[in-house]
């Protein structure tokens, strides 16, 4: 921590103590904010989460920090908070010249409100004030630049580095067991191998934001989840878009795991899709591929946002195998490319598990209309999607024609 280089005096303007214009900390915080997102570029493209919570709440950390700084009182507290907050940017990736103009931004604005309150008789206590102040201005500087850049090293450090070469050569199908002693990580006997798909925050589509410190934010708290339910028993391999997950059988029940992807999705902030293939330690290669291949499956269907497990998709799958029966019934649906709405149509009610309402707010159309197109599937085709056997052949037909084309 830098120390004050003056020595400690009641400093005053205008017959107040310097400090008065800064006392209304959650006033001026907000205030100064507002100026940040008007006047300091970088910071109208962080979202706002991010400036309602994490840089509001850090104002006021430097607001107080100054004003204990002003006052000659003790401000480890108040550091402390500051290291923190500049530790999570780091791990959000907002960039540090960001936070620099931010916060030299910050120092003007309270700069200026002490100086427009002083006269020509406060000039010895404002030059003190102001030696203060750029101590101040130090301290700050220092405690944030210092757990920025050692929370940007841990965050590449060695158990990250471990956990990531562990998680990759158990996906790889690579023996394991000198890393893991190595890394004191300990290899469970079977795992949930998750395969997961994270679509873009809605806000990564705001040009005014940072799409990619969104992405991030969104990426963290992912992981902040999976820490919170799974402590450090989970293995992953994650992106801002998804990725894999290795999560122990030991460490969540088979009957918890579509509560567990709901909690993911609820911190994620968007609707996650997964697909899980259990698995020996042993086998995870295989399984991984599977589960991903599985979750390709569900997304090509344009099923609705879950959980989905091998057992209830081992028909489709099937379907999606090479072979003669596959070319016959995905040639079924080939009717339809000349109506691409009735297509559509066909592909929204079966991956809403025929929820008429449902499939009609997803179209933005009339459930009559939804009707109408279902009954002219079934003249073109000659299969009716109202009733069991022809609802059976079209969907077999879907499966089959989504990979027919990647074939």
């Amino acid at each position: 921590m830098t120390a004050i280089s003056t020595e400690h005096q009641d400093l005053t303007v205008s017959g107040q103590p310097v400090t008065s214009p800064l006392k209304d900390v959650r006033a001026l915080a907000r205030k100064m904010v507002g100026h940040f997102v008007d006047n300091v570029a970088p910071c109208g493209t962080l979202p706002g989460d991010a400036l309602r919570g994490d840089i509001t709440a850090v104002t006021r950390a430097c607001l107080e920090l100054a004003i204990s700084m002003l006052d000659g009182t003790d401000i480890p507290d108040k550091t402390a908070r500051l290291e923190q907050a500049a530790a999570n940017w780091a791990r959000e990736g907002i960039p540090i010249d960001t936070i620099q103009h931010a916060l030299h931004e910050g120092f003007k604005l309270g700069f200026d409100l002490i100086l427009d309150r002083a006269t020509a008789e406060d000039f010895d206590s404002f030059k003190g004030a102001s030696r203060r102040l750029l101590d101040v201005l130090d301290t700050i500087n220092a405690t944030v630049s210092r757990a920025y850049v050692r929370e940007l090293r841990g965050v590449v450090g060695e158990h990250h580095t471990a956990v990531h070469t562990l998680t990759s050569a158990l996906l790889a199908g690579h023996p394991t067991s000198v890393m893991a002693r190595e890394s004191g990580i300990e290899i469970a006997e079977s795992y949930h191998v998750v395969a997961l798909s994270v679509p873009a925050h809605p806000d990564e589509r705001n040009p005014a934001l940072n799409s990619q410190v969104v992405a991030r934010r969104k990426l963290r708290r992912v992981q902040a989840a999976l820490a919170d339910r799974c402590a450090d028993t989970a293995l992953s391999l994650l992106s801002v878009d998804g990725g894999t997950l290795l999560i122990p059988t030991s460490t969540v029940e088979d009957g918890d795991l579509d509560e567990f992807v709901a909690f993911l999705a609820h911190n994620a902030q968007v609707p996650v899709t997964a697909a899980v293939v259990d698995s020996g330690a042993g086998d995870i290669p295989t399984a991984a591929q599977r589960a991903h291949e599985l979750l390709d499956m569900v997304q090509r269907l344009q099923c609705r946002p879950a959980l989905y497990r091998f057992d209830g998709l081992a028909l489709e799958y099937q379907l999606t195998r090479p072979g003669p029966g596959s070319d016959y019934l995905g040639s079924l649906l080939d009717v339809l490319d000349a109506h691409p709405e009735l297509l559509d149509t066909l592909k929204r009610h079966i991956g809403t598990n025929l929820n008429r309402q449902q499939t009609a707010r997803a179209l933005h159309v009339h459930t009559n209309t939804v009707d109408y197109r279902l009954k002219r599937v079934a003249q073109l085709t000659g299969f009716d999607p109202t009733q069991p056997a022809g609802l059976w052949y079209l969907r077999s037909a879907l499966v089959a024609r989504t990979y027919r084309s990647g074939r």
